[in-house]
């Protein structure tokens, strides 16, 4: 069974995210709000991990394999919010060495050298890696953001937004040949032109205006994972005009919880999906906990 935790409200399930939405009822959720693992961030010493694919495009083909059976799984009205970074071609210096994920201990060994708030890119010339196969020459921008879009736009999902998630408190950077990175795409989906979404809660100022596609949000630091996570404020803001009210939310990559966390704040049940337990349990000490929280083989 790939159910980790259960409970009237949420149900967390360990193992691979195509694997267990493949398991899941069609229709069975009205909102999917994720972030998965981007390419070439770190390796999570997770067997079968996303993000650690030798090549863009294989990159982009686990992605698409994993969207094609979340569409089957989101309601016909729902709505998918999508959040990826992109990354830099020859930034790899410590590609391939293992990772600590979801212990409490720091992740020391990055796949890219860290230049901005807690998520990794490129060195600035100063030090570029090796070369993964199929990937552009050194210190090229890969957008990988855009190619994932374009390859699920082409396997059936209608691209409705690029919004942008500006970051105002983005660390400095050391690179010194070209502007640094402040912002992250956040890409919204639907299975079809008609759709469940609701512009009232996140209308912004007195006049109760369209925030329009460039969001403000500050990053959050989370020091019990020792990664960098979507900010709260985020998720909600998906969650509250994507999710009809008392709906149901997945993530398919749960990680620290953080969509969880916003469904549970504005009463939406959740769905999380992760391949690492320690992740899931992680969440459930964290932005999940509840009083009344077991997980499942631990003793009452």
């Amino acid at each position: 069974m790939s159910v980790h935790y259960q409970d009237e409200q949420m149900t967390l399930h360990h193992g691979d995210a195509a694997t267990v939405l493949a398991t899941l009822p069609s229709g069975s959720v009205d909102c999917i709000v994720t972030s998965p693992p981007y390419f070439g961030l770190r390796d999570y010493g997770v067997d079968g991990q996303i993000g650690a694919e030798a090549s863009p495009a294989e990159f982009v083909a686990a992605m698409v394999a994993v969207f094609r059976e979340a569409r089957r799984v989101l309601a016909d009205d729902g709505t998918l919010w999508l959040n990826l970074g992109d990354s830099y071609s020859g930034s790899w210096g410590n590609q391939g060495r293992k990772t600590e994920r979801g212990t409490q201990r720091p992740i020391t060994k990055p796949m890219m050298q860290p230049v901005h708030d807690g998520r990794y890119g490129d060195t600035g010339g100063s030090r570029t890696g090796a070369i993964k196969p199929g990937a552009p020459p050194a210190k090229n921008l890969m957008g990988i953001p855009w190619r994932v879009a374009f390859a699920l736009q082409d396997d059936g999902w209608i691209l409705r937004n690029d919004i942008i998630w500006s970051k105002p408190n983005a660390m400095p950077s050391s690179v010194k040949d070209r502007p640094s990175n402040k912002h992250e795409h956040l890409f919204l989906f639907t299975k079809g032109p008609r759709y469940w979404f609701d512009l009232d809660p996140i209308r912004e100022g007195d006049s109760g205006r369209n925030p329009g596609d460039v969001w403000t949000v500050a990053t959050q630091p989370f020091s019990e994972a020792h990664f960098a996570t979507m900010p709260p404020a985020l998720a909600e803001r998906c969650v509250q005009a994507g999710c009809k009210p008392h709906g149901t939310v997945l993530d398919p990559f749960s990680g620290s919880g953080t969509t969880g966390y916003a469904a549970a704040q504005h009463d939406r049940r959740y769905v999380g999906i992760d391949l690492s337990a320690d992740y899931l349990d992680l969440s459930l000490r964290t932005r999940l906990a509840q009083p009344t929280l077991q997980i499942e083989g631990e003793p009452a």
